[in-house]
This record gives structure tokens, C-alpha cells and sequence, in this order.
């Protein structure tokens, strides 16, 4: 078995045919010539940081202190961002 790798662009649209088209895994893999294996690892990994999107509870850069967290107040007396 040979490990063929394939650009993050060819996955992303591998994946796109699967979860906004709604094409089965089954007939992607079969009209792209990959496993179904590697196309459930490629949905997995594209949504894995939507699962694991929350915000940031680091010291804000400077940058960011000018954005919309110190408008609206939500940085506490730390200079932390209030978690």
C-alpha cells in the first residue's frame, strides 16, 4: 500500500463534495480514487477547529487592545481577556 499525499487544496474540495454538497463518501471516493478512509480523517480534521473554537484567554497584544475587546469592556483588571 503506497502513501500517496495529495495538496490541502484537492482535500478541501474532496470534502466540501461531502458536507455542503451532501455527495455520499462512498461515490466521492470512488470518482477521486481515494480511500474512504482518508476522506473520514479529511472531514474529521476540517472539523476539528470548529469544535475547538473558543476564545483566547491570553494577554491581548497591542493590537488587540485597541480592537473591540477593550471597548466593550472585556478585559479584566489583569489585562486578560474575562473568560
Amino acid at each position: 500500500m503506497s502513501k500517496q499525499r495529495y495538496p490541502e487544496e484537492f482535500k478541501t474540495e474532496a470534502v466540501k463534495q461531502i458536507t455542503e454538497r451532501g455527495h455520499k463518501v462512498a461515490d466521492v471516493s470512488a470518482r477521486l480514487g481515494v480511500s474512504q478512509h482518508s476522506l473520514y480523517e479529511w472531514i474529521k480534521r476540517a472539523e476539528r477547529p470548529l469544535m475547538s473554537a473558543k476564545p483566547s484567554c491570553r494577554k491581548p497584544t497591542s493590537e488587540s487592545l485597541a480592537g473591540a475587546a477593550s471597548a466593550s469592556g472585556a478585559l479584566d483588571s489583569s489585562g486578560l481577556l474575562a473568560c
